[in-house]
């Protein structure tokens, strides 16, 4: 039999904040991989439900866990950080608590890395989206009558679709330790990570998609995505953020037409979700990158008068979802 530690070493960094109700699961998917060579990391963010009793009882029964405690809470970019700085994996997996990885899943990413050559930083795949009690709800890709992926999911360099679209399914990217390396990690500044992430490294590596459902994405009203536009909501500041961060690494015109087109779409929704302040900054990035046509110096105008027109958001999505 070969030796395991001959494989590149797989760090799972499993972040865990409040998700007592999930986390026997999640612990278990990982315990239950077929890869042989893991490091696992349990970071809890201070959690104030019994989680921290649940880690304890699996760090007691299984020796080869490494239970952290971020001491404070610190959000997810933060608490990921002090994990990975202490992992050694060649690579990494950000891996929430509330989700599930289906068995093969570091085994199947790992056989395609090794396939790939050094240009390549990240290998993402297809999902399951699941509810609270782990019904499916439906697959990340869509897909026709034979199986074939028919939704978007391209490889190679992808710097300019990250910028105007949505869609990787974050958790089931597996990135070199390089990648966290060259970035320096997450960018503690913000609310989350994803959109940064993709933003930074795909400028520096390209990605590869997986034809292959690796895990179980967990879907609930306690999830960040699902603050997205709601009142108060600091991603939306972070979303800012990272455009401007987009708008400094863009290098041809078709990269400058895919950050338009995301500068309008989270100016339009925005506005339409009342958070005028964060509306006027992606105009204003939009000036300065490509202009206002009259639809923009419309928003621009009702924005700075805000004026509320969130109705029509509000009406969109329920005739969307009849």
């Amino acid at each position: 039999m070969a030796d395991a530690t001959a494989l590149p070493l797989v760090s799972v960094i499993c972040l865990c904040y409040n998700h007592e109700r999930f986390i026997s699961e999640a612990l278990d998917s990982v315990l239950a991989q077929t890869y042989p060579h893991l490091e696992i990391i349990i970071m809890d963010d201070s959690s104030t439900d019994n989680s921290v009793a649940v880690i304890q009882e699996y760090v007691r029964k299984y020796p080869q866990l490494t239970f952290m405690s971020t001491g404070t809470n610190q959000g997810n970019t933060r608490a990921f950080n002090m994990a990975w700085r202490a992992s050694k994996g060649d690579y990494i997996i950000d891996f929430a608590t509330d989700d599930v990885l289906l068995p093969e899943r570091v085994a199947q990413q790992v056989a395609a890395f090794r396939k790939l050559n050094e240009t390549y930083g990240v290998v993402y795949s297809d999902a399951e989206y699941i509810d609270d009690n782990g019904r499916h709800v439906r697959f990340h890709c869509q897909r026709n009558k034979a199986g074939e992926v028919i939704s978007f999911a391209p490889s190679g360099d992808i710097f300019q679709h990250l910028l105007s679209r949505y869609f990787i399914c974050p958790p089931t990217m597996m990135m070199k330790r390089q990648v966290f390396v060259d970035l320096q990690g997450y960018d503690e500044a913000l609310a989350y990570e994803d959109f940064d992430f993709w933003v930074r490294s795909s400028r520096r590596y390209k990605y590869f998609f997986l034809d292959a459902i690796t895990t179980r994405r967990r879907l609930h009203a306690q999830s960040l995505s699902k603050q997205l536009y709601k009142p108060g909501d600091r991603q939306l500041n972070s979303t800012v953020l990272v455009c401007e961060k987009a708008a400094k690494l863009v290098q041809n015109p078709e990269e400058r037409q895919a950050l338009s087109r995301r500068l309008q779409y989270e100016a339009r929704h925005a506005y339409l979700t009342g958070h005028y302040r964060q509306a006027e900054q992606f105009l204003e990035l939009l000036r300065q990158h490509a202009g206002l046509g009259p639809v923009y110096h419309t928003i621009h105008f009702l924005s700075k008068l805000k004026v509320d027109l969130r109705f029509i958001r509000t009406l969109y999505q329920k005739l969307l979802n009849r």
